[in-house]
């Protein structure tokens, strides 16, 4: 029987970590491809590069892991797919397995996720039971992401907004620029903006309308969220391949609907 060899990989100027797969942990669950990280060492001694993989962490100068790789419990393999993160057990039993597994941390596109106490309270609350097998829970990735991780989330209690037009002010509309900005930079790091083109995305733009669809007939307001900020990703890198930028766009749509008037029929705003 072959020996399970442990690799643990690079993603420069992002993470050191550690896996039996990188096919599947590194460019399917966090979406790099193999010329965007290196194999630092590899072993088929889990007590070895467990060690390994926390010295390099700390003379690389990331984030140390608070758990060696050799005591995460693997008994819970969780399915982490571009949008949704898969659990082996059904809502009845979902809250107990999870606390088992209490410190578990799995790799997404988004991000490290990891179950904690505040995370696992939020897991039952908002797991859906999967469509192909009732004996397995899920969550949405990006719901979990703008709940716990995204740093850049306007806090709407701290924003004084303005009475002219009922639009925020000035400085909280450079807050939203500086997400379009970093889902810009996420792109050009994935070579999105050297490989890609305007056909394409506008094809992902009618997907992406899709699933839109879906969420709005299936009154699934998680997915609604969803569907509506990969739109928004989506138009960013869009304007940004046809040479101008989506900040531009919305600024010149403005512009235009400002002064427009008109009323309302059969739900749609019909101008003058």
């Amino acid at each position: 029987m072959d020996k399970i060899i442990y690799y643990l990989y690079h993603i420069p100027g992002k993470k050191i970590g550690v896996t039996r797969n990188l096919n599947n942990r590194v460019t399917k669950q966090q979406g790099y491809f193999p010329d965007e990280y290196e194999v630092l060492d590899h072993s088929n001694d889990i007590n070895y590069i467990s060690k390994r993989e926390i010295e390099l962490q700390q003379s690389y100068g990331y984030k140390i892991d608070r758990i060696e790789y050799k005591n995460l419990n693997t008994n819970m393999k969780i399915n982490a797919t571009e949008q949704t993160s898969t659990f082996p057990f059904p809502m009845d039993e979902l809250k107990e397995r999870l606390n088992a597994n209490l410190g578990q941390v799995w790799d997404t596109l988004l991000g490290t996720f990891e179950l904690n106490k505040e995370t696992i309270n939020w897991i039952v609350e908002n797991a859906k039971i999967s469509m192909y097998n009732n004996s397995r829970s899920y969550v949405y990735n990006k719901a979990f992401f703008e709940k716990f991780l995204n740093k850049t989330k306007l806090n709407f209690k701290d924003i004084k907004r303005s009475v002219e037009d009922g639009f925020i002010k000035h400085t909280q509309v450079n807050k939203a620029n500086d997400r379009f900005q970093l889902i810009r930079n996420w792109a050009k790091a994935r070579g999105l903006y050297a490989k890609g083109d305007t056909k394409t995305q506008f094809c992902k733009l009618m997907e992406e309308g899709g699933e839109l669809g879906r969420a709005i007939l299936k009154d699934d307001q998680v997915e609604f969220v969803d569907a509506i900020g990969d739109m928004v990703v989506v138009l960013t890198n869009l304007a940004h391949l046809g040479n101008t930028t989506i900040e531009a766009c919305i600024d010149a749509a403005y512009a235009e609907i400002k002064t427009r008037k008109g009323k309302m029929e059969n739900g749609t705003f019909v101008k003058s």
